[in-house]
């Protein structure tokens, strides 16, 4: 099992030794389910102690990335404030995109997922689809033909007509779908661990993968994802941070501090950061977070 980051009190002992347990039960998912089942970008924050959204719980994640102490270390940048605009505070938002002036999203909850397109520079939703009571929405990405869906534990990608957003296939594959993106060439695919698979844009086969690390120390909870020029930037679940990713190697390069975004937050305690896109012919990004009535262009600084 990999390890937890950070260091490793009462509680994360306790989750470890649980998950231990676990593992060794007849028929108990494997040490990566398990872990990656700990927290999800798609469950509640509060369900692991209260079962329900919005119970107050101890979270056992790092609020920001723990960084090793190898070489390169990660640049440390600024989130500038470009503008706001009014985000649907009832959104659980998990995947954002935007292309040809429309906004991409996604968004999780049984018997509450959706996928929606909506114009960047306001109105009425164009177009909104939901999902099967029984899936729980996660990222998604844009390719030249086609919108790519994913579900958190149904292990399903939907293949979606890009204009009208309805499914025209599935795609099975292994264990969790967090974060999703194009890099133009490729689908770049998060689980929640400190791994991502490429894939097939296509097909959705997988054709390779990476480890994440900043510092040599591996970066867990990786969540929604966004192919800019080259490099994968990503949220990692519970903070208020952006990385960015060499894909090749899976270094981390630069870690962004977004905490100063939609403050003071909602009070609920999904209302945590999620949803990066980038916004064509321009080197801004548009974040929100789920269930913030604001999303915010931003411009990434040194």
């Amino acid at each position: 099992m990999r390890r937890f980051p950070g260091p490793v009190g009462p509680l994360m002992l306790s989750l470890a030794l649980v998950g231990g347990l676990t593992a060794c039960s007849p028929g108990a998912p494997g040490p990566a389910e398990t872990e990656a089942s700990l927290a999800s970008s798609s469950a509640p924050v509060g369900a692991g102690s209260s079962g329900s959204g919005g119970g107050q719980a101890v979270s056992p994640w790092p609020p920001s990335v723990v960084v090793g102490g190898d070489e390169p270390q990660p640049n440390r940048g600024t989130v500038e404030v470009v503008r706001e605009m009014p985000h649907d505070p009832e959104l659980f938002t998990q995947g954002l995109e935007v292309a040809d002036g429309q906004i991409y999203e996604s968004t999780g909850t049984y018997g509450g997922s959706q996928v929606q397109r909506r114009p960047l520079d306001g109105g009425d939703v164009s177009v909104s689809v939901p999902m099967a009571d029984r899936e729980f929405g996660e990222g998604l990405a844009l390719t030249p033909d086609t919108l790519w869906t994913l579900t958190w534990k149904n292990q399903v990608a939907h293949n979606r007509d890009p204009q009208t957003l309805e499914m025209r296939g599935e795609v099975q594959y292994e264990g969790e779908g967090w974060g999703l993106c194009y890099d133009d060439e490729q689908l770049i695919m998060s689980n929640g661990s400190d791994h991502l698979t490429f894939r097939d844009p296509v097909t959705f086969e997988p054709t390779g993968a990476v480890n994440v690390t900043a510092g040599g120390e591996p970066v867990p909870w990786i969540n929604e994802l966004e192919c800019v020029n080259g490099s994968v930037l990503a949220n990692v679940f519970m903070t208020s941070e952006i990385i960015r990713i060499d894909p090749a190697t899976g270094v981390v390069t630069d870690i962004y501090d977004a905490s100063h975004l939609e403050q003071p937050r909602p009070d609920h305690t999904d209302a945590v950061f999620n949803g990066i896109a980038a916004l064509p012919d321009s080197e801004n990004l548009l974040v929100t977070g789920k269930m913030w009535p604001t999303m915010y262009e931003v411009r990434l600084g040194a």
